[in-house]
């Protein structure tokens, strides 16, 4: 065995059975000691709510953090997010106007502030929305020059919990929610900028998650992929309609689920 770069999403991903995290966590944070292996947290969660899930839950010291949906990059030790990265996504963005625009649709209904970031606005949504609501939202910002894109994903609602201060184990309300972010941010592009600042190969690298959002960390199909056994359906539907050899459907869920697929690649 030797080093790779795990990067995993959070809610109903890793977490979600804290007994299948606690022995998955045991296991890399071994390889970790042994063969150098990097730990990266991909999460739709701002990172004053990652702080606020690392006080309830048990998780491991990542070596990169990934908040906001891919907007904001973090590196062990630091609370300021990647000036590189920030630079990058500042191109045909403008926040302010994304609010303006979007306030003409009233299904569309502002998530807490502490989710508002520099380069995302996230909505909640009343109830699940058509894909004809996605392209006349995205057609209408386009049309005044930003370099956008619109992300629609369910089962979100430890989100909301985490705001109210808990955290329902294992349940999830399928809560929709929608973010809008620069074009050139996302799970996938920020899994790619951080493998290649870490110098570690695309072979060598593996991606984990169970929702909509988490779509661009499997759509390179250079990396390996495991998407766990409690997977959202929008996820389920993309992963059929687009099969790759380098992306494993695990039978179990949550950490389980993301321990088989370990497995099955040869990297656990």
């Amino acid at each position: 065995m030797k080093q790779f770069l795990f990067i995993t999403d959070l809610d109903y991903t890793l977490v979600g059975d804290d007994q299948a995290m606690a022995k998955l966590n045991e296991r890399l944070k071994v390889h970790r000691q042994t063969h150098h292996t990097k730990i990266v947290y991909s999460t739709g969660r701002s990172l004053y709510l990652y702080q606020k899930l690392t006080d309830e839950k048990t998780l491991l010291e990542p070596d990169v953090l990934i908040c906001a949906v891919g907007t904001e990059i973090y590196y062990s030790g630091s609370n300021t997010p990647d000036s590189k990265w920030s630079d990058k996504l500042s191109e045909g963005w403008d926040k302010s106007l994304v609010v303006q625009i979007s306030e003409v649709f009233p299904k569309l209904k502002l998530q807490p502030e502490s989710e508002q970031r520099p380069f995302k606005v996230s909505y909640f949504l009343e109830e699940k929305i058509s894909r004809d609501f996605l392209s006349d939202l995205e057609s209408r910002l386009l049309e005044q020059g930003l370099d956008i894109q619109v992300i629609y994903s369910l089962g979100s609602s430890a989100h909301i919990n985490s705001l109210s201060g808990v955290y329902e184990q294992g349940k999830d309300l399928e809560i929709p929610v929608l973010d809008i972010l620069p074009r050139k941010a996302n799970k996938g592009m920020a899994m790619t900028f951080v493998r290649e600042n870490l110098e570690i190969d695309v072979a060598q690298t593996v991606a984990c998650g169970d929702s909509g959002n988490d779509i661009s960390l499997f759509a390179d199909r250079k990396e390996k992929g495991i998407i766990v056994g409690n997977a959202k359906q929008e996820l389920l539907e993309w992963h059929k309609a687009h099969p790759n050899e380098n992306r494993y459907l695990a039978k179990a869920n949550f950490a389980t689920g993301i321990e088989e697929g370990l497995e099955y690649f040869g990297f656990l």
